[in-house]
């Protein structure tokens, strides 16, 4: 069993090499971090009208801190500071510009995985495309919000352990309950991935052959993040090379590694549960197939030369 998932694992990255996902992941990445900052500045003003705003504002700070590199960190933080101040059209302005730049990666990822699946270019049109990345949007923030709200509530909640644990078992309670916020942190990482894994291809892969590369993503991103936040606390100083921009391009870095986990992911899903059999047969049920424009059917082996690169 542990030899053809390696076995798998290497074919995805080896074809993620010949579909240029390292390319692809360069352009999400950008759009990443063009959404990234406008998104927090609209998230701190939100968070700033709550009637709890200080105790909120400081739980989201700390669940940052668990996710984000330090210096991606010290940029972020600024949002979320009391003294903060942004005017209505500011924040509008960072919503829109946010909006249009998660559009781009989601457009970057979906072209990813259009390769990965060996499908034909066009496979939506170019209007339905930009609907479809658009709409998920909402439907990836909608598990984001879902955890950062039990994150929010779940400090209230291990306040009350706190307080009403036994003395003897108040640190395996504590220990408890955070291993159970950090599996629902994952479980909201593959939910996401999922999501995007399902709706972003004409032809639409089952929920369960999209968790493989949801799992991989999703252990790859935390790996990845905790390594890298090491990395740069320990060793690299970004801003002797970059000066001010230092932080700016560190958070890059760590987006670029986000997308290539997503792209694998996407890759290592079409290896382990492939559309195409060896004869060239769709494996996938007729109601995943969406018709392309020029109503061509979308399952149709790649030799016949529908397939883009």
């Amino acid at each position: 069993m542990l030899g053809v998932i390696l076995q798998d694992l290497r074919r995805a990255l080896w074809k993620a090499f010949g579909h240029n996902a390292f390319t692809i992941a360069k352009a999400a990445a950008y759009s990443q971090l063009l959404s990234l900052f406008p998104a927090l500045l609209v998230a701190a003003k939100l968070l700033s009208a709550t009637p709890t705003s200080s105790a909120v504002r400081d739980d989201v700070r700390a669940l940052l801190f668990d996710v984000l590199p330090s210096d991606t960190m010290s940029l972020a933080d600024t949002y979320f500071k009391p003294n903060s101040q942004n005017s209505h059209r500011v924040v509008i302005s960072a919503g829109i510009v946010a909006v249009a730049a998660s559009m781009g990666v989601m457009l970057s990822l979906m072209e990813g995985f259009r390769r990965a699946y060996r499908l034909p270019r066009g496979q939506f049109g170019f209007w339905k495309e930009r609907m479809v990345a658009l709409l998920l949007i909402p439907s990836t923030l909608l598990p984001m919000l879902f955890a950062t709200t039990f994150v929010v509530f779940g400090h209230q909640i291990e306040l009350w352990m706190i307080e009403h644990s036994d003395h003897a078992l108040r640190d395996w309670v504590l220990l408890a309950w955070r291993f159970v916020r950090w599996l629902i942190a994952l479980a909201t990482s593959v939910a996401v991935l999922q999501v995007i894994f399902h709706f972003s291809t004409a032809v639409r892969p089952p929920w369960l052959r999209t968790i493989p590369g949801a799992l991989l993503a999703t252990t790859t991103w935390f790996g990845s993040t905790m390594a890298y936040g090491w990395y740069v606390t320990r060793f690299a100083d970004y801003s002797r090379v970059y000066g001010s921009l230092g932080a700016g391009i560190a958070t890059m870095v760590w987006l670029y590694f986000v997308s290539i986990a997503t792209l694998v992911g996407a890759e290592f899903n079409a290896q382990v549960y492939p559309m195409w059999d060896e004869q060239g047969a769709s494996t996938m049920a007729e109601d995943d197939v969406l018709e392309y424009p020029d109503s061509t059917p979308a399952f149709h082996h790649p030799d016949t030369g529908l397939a883009g690169s």
